[in-house]
């Protein structure tokens, strides 16, 4: 006779008897979460503005590095080349893809905030290093250890704030790390244009990365783990007090209805997971090793955490594939300089203040809007911003064969059309801001509990993998391809991201994390998403 324990896990896996169906037993769990609230507590607000600090690290580390290359001269033993500017933008990126899927088993195994913590201390080396460091490959390691920090924090950070937020304001909240890694980019700029003209003033600026990872360090010992960790842990004493703090502006019996719903995930999850692994005794008394296999199989082979996993990765790609990182946050200020803009540094901090502003218009209406909605909106104006930057650089006077771009760029400056590039990219920066760069990060809500830290972890691994590919071949790119084709393929590459989105991409604002199975579990959820009727607490004034 089946257990009990298997003739749940079974009806996890049933599939439904009719389209309908699924949307009702959808429709029926979005609402079993919270009663929600209008108003955040102060202690939510204290503890995202914390965690938020990594992305400021995050921010200052990726945008310091774009003045670093034009202010750094020959203070490393001899004036840097492409392949030197290359490895040293590159070297964070590689060691981000080693770092974020051991980030994601570490998460589960030790808890969020412990990851978070080691973070702040590889960012204090890192900086440390490259600030007293006398040659390239002293460098290279310096941005390679700050790589290992913002491949976890880049994981964990938006994993900590959406397992702490209220489902009505998750969006809001993990955008609002993202602000502070645009903030991070604007301070970068800031110091890179006060510090550039400085004997050393490259050495301030990669040093200064070490004060935020010493005062999230403190901060972060005073606060708590999440309760969806604490539970599967099996702390649910302290789970339930970290709930009573998020939900103080309402009474016990929300943060208790959370709780069961927690606990009733958690018990789903080891009911489904021994059908998908028979041989497991228990989940968290497995060896390291074992634990991770089976948890692969889990991610990979039942059907709604592979389409959550498929789902991440395409937006992760997205978000670097579509050139961003590297066109304008690490080579802007030397694209610019070659330019002829006499202040490069400059007007590279007008772009980041549009990367900032926009974000911040993302972080008011995701939780109105909806993460769906925006990306399809948003999407077309990168494709417009990219594709007119191709033609400013066609009517630069670029021909459709190889040039060398350090020469050709500067023989085609101060013409009209250099003004138009930096129009494009603003437009570019703006379509970005607001959507992919910012709702790639809400990949944490789309997986179980048991597979989440795994799966955001291959996610944000594939970020870093495709930031690592488009920052060692962008400079070689724009020589052998000329700027107006690469412009165009990142334009061609944001169009197929487009239809992945419109074809795959459910809308999933205002749904608790414990109620995401439901969506995925029989499809890509995309007509059951658009079609529900919004929550009502979802429609403030």
């Amino acid at each position: 006779m089946a257990s009990d324990d298997t003739v749940a896990a079974a009806s996890l896996l049933r599939e439904p008897e009719s389209p309908r169906d699924s949307l009702d037993d959808f429709g029926s769990s979005f609402t079993s979460e919270e009663i929600p609230s209008d108003s955040l507590s102060a202690f939510i607000w204290a503890l995202s503005f914390a965690a938020g600090i990594s992305g400021l690290l995050f921010g200052y580390d990726t945008g310091v590095i774009s003045s670093t290359l034009v202010s750094i001269g020959s203070d490393l033993s001899h004036p840097l080349s492409t392949l030197d500017k290359g490895l040293i933008t590159s070297s964070t990126s590689l060691f981000a893809l080693i770092a974020s899927p051991l980030a994601g088993v570490l998460a589960d195994r030790l808890g969020r905030r412990s990851v978070v913590l080691v973070a702040d201390v590889l960012f204090a080396v890192g900086a440390l290093w490259q600030a007293l460091t006398g040659s390239v490959a002293g460098m290279i390691f310096g941005r390679s250890v700050v790589g290992l920090a913002v491949g976890g924090a880049s994981l964990v950070v938006p994993l900590y704030i959406s397992e702490l937020s209220p489902s009505a304001f998750r969006g809001m909240l993990v955008t609002l790390s993202i602000l502070f890694v645009t903030g991070g980019q604007v301070i970068a700029y800031v110091f890179g244009y006060l510090l550039a003209q400085k004997v050393h003033g490259w050495r301030w600026m990669v040093g200064l990365g070490a004060v935020p990872a010493f005062v999230q360090f403190a901060l972060l010992l005073m606060l708590p783990e999440t309760p969806r960790w604490l539970v599967k842990a099996g702390k649910e004493d302290l789970a339930q007090n970290v709930l009573k703090k998020v939900y103080a502006s309402n009474n016990n019996m929300v943060s208790e209805r959370v709780l069961r719903s927690i606990q009733k995930e958690v018990m789903d999850e080891e009911a489904l997971s021994k059908i998908v692994n028979p041989a497991i005794p228990g989940n968290d008394s497995l060896p390291s090793l074992t634990h991770f296999q089976h948890r692969m199989t889990e991610l990979l082979f039942v059907g709604g955490n592979r389409r959550a996993l498929v789902i991440a990765c395409m937006l992760q790609g997205l978000q670097q594939l579509c050139g961003f990182q590297n066109s304008i946050m690490y080579f802007s200020a030397t694209i610019f300089s070659l330019l002829g803009f006499t202040s490069p540094i400059l007007t590279s901090l007008s772009v980041a203040l549009t990367n900032f502003a926009c974000t911040l218009i993302a972080l008011l209406i995701i939780d109105r809007v909806g993460r769906r909605a925006i990306l399809l909106r948003s999407i077309p104006v990168m494709i417009f911003g990219l594709v007119l930057c191709s033609i400013s650089y066609h009517l630069l006077g670029f021909p459709s064969q190889e040039v060398n771009i350090l020469e050709d760029i500067q023989a085609a400056s101060y013409s009209p059309w250099a003004t138009f590039i930096v129009v494009s990219l603003v437009i570019f920066v703006c379509g970005y801001a607001i959507g992919v760069g910012n709702i790639a990060w809400q990949q944490s809500e789309l997986f179980p509990l048991s597979v989440r830290s795994l799966g955001s972890g291959i996610a944000t691994a594939t970020n870093w993998g495709s930031n690592f590919v488009v920052g060692l071949t962008f400079l070689p790119m724009m020589d052998y391809l000329t700027p107006v084709w690469t412009f165009a393929l990142y334009a061609l590459i944001c169009c197929g991201g487009w239809l992945c989105a419109w074809r795959i991409y459910p809308e999933t604002k205002g749904l608790g994390l414990e109620d995401m199975r439901g969506l995925l579990k029989d499809g890509w959820g995309v007509r059951e998403s658009v079609e529900r009727p919004m929550s009502p607490h979802l429609r403030r004034p």
